[in-house]
């Protein structure tokens, strides 16, 4: 990585001498590549694109976490080429006719090629059979309405189904305001779902990300047998404001983040993540020894 870094240096340097010296004759066009750089959005570094890939979406200079979208956290954690998808076609349709809401969801799927915020299916992960849900944050911030809370109960019920470790990569603003109340109630029918896997003794490993809050962190993403986080995710369910209103105290400055709840006890691990997918791994093989155990 040290090299990688140092080769990337070395283009970002010639790039602005380049720039710098051609700047001046304004009728000189220089020809950039489309998507070479990616600027971080914490530190405002100009970085090689393919310097943040290398290093999973975390910026080499200020260590800060880029968001990922669902796909590209699937990519990171499952088996290449294992990934198989289920209820791709569920879509989401306008319980309350809340207006607007069809045309919101038209647009962000066109923007994220994708018709929910959950992705989910069956893969293995070093060679060991899950069933694996991730949420992504670019598809209206994550957030649960009725389709994203189908999916997940389908997904915990085709582990019961199949007897196999549960997986879910969790990242979102909670509850999905547009549909009101039928959002509100996939907290309690994800919960559900969730006893009865645990009913069956199986594994379910929660994998909470930034931002994870609302209802999402009220319901199946805290219900985790094991709870593990990623540095400086942010994970609550209120507001830190409007708690701070209602409860008339000042809160600390690191207040809901996840070393806060680690120091709290509502998480088991805090890791970076360059170590998570070798983590899930671990956990992964110590179930499946207990189990073999059990037998």
């Amino acid at each position: 990585m040290a090299n990688f870094l140092d080769k990337h240096r070395e283009k970002v340097v010639m790039f602005n001498q380049q720039y710098r010296g051609k700047r001046k004759l304004k009728t000189t066009k220089i020809d950039v590549p489309e998507n070479l750089f990616t600027r971080c959005p914490f530190c405002q570094d100009l970085i090689l694109t393919e310097a943040v890939e290398a290093n999973d979406y975390v910026c080499p200079y200020c260590g800060k976490y880029f968001q990922i979208s669902g796909r590209k956290r699937l990519a990171m954690l499952v088996d290449p080429g294992s990934f198989i998808e289920y209820d791709k076609k569920l879509k989401t349709s306008n319980p309350l006719n809340f207006p607007g809401y069809e045309e919101k969801i038209h647009k962000v799927s066109l923007e994220t090629g994708e018709n929910e915020a959950f992705i989910s299916g069956k893969a293995t992960i070093d060679r060991m059979n899950v069933m694996i849900g991730v949420l992504d944050s670019h598809f209206l911030m994550g957030s649960m309405g009725s389709v994203v809370g189908e999916k997940v109960t389908r997904l915990i019920e085709a582990s019961i189904t199949e007897r196999l470790p549960l997986v879910i990569v969790c990242a979102s603003g909670g509850a999905r305001m547009q549909e009101g109340i039928f959002s509100l109630m996939q907290m309690a029918k994800t919960a559900a779902a969730l006893a009865r896997h645990n009913d069956a003794r199986l594994f379910y490993l929660s994998v909470i990300t930034h931002p994870t809050t609302g209802g999402v962190s009220a319901s199946f993403a805290m219900l985790g047998d094991i709870i593990v986080a990623e540095k400086d995710a942010l994970i609550g369910f209120a507001g830190k404001r409007v708690i701070a209103q209602t409860i008339k105290e000042d809160l600390p400055d690191h207040f809901q983040t996840a070393d806060f709840l680690l120091e709290k006890g509502m998480l088991d691990i805090v890791i970076e993540r360059k170590e998570l997918k070798q983590t899930i791994v671990k956990l992964l093989q110590f179930h499946r020894q207990e189990e073999d155990h059990d037998r």
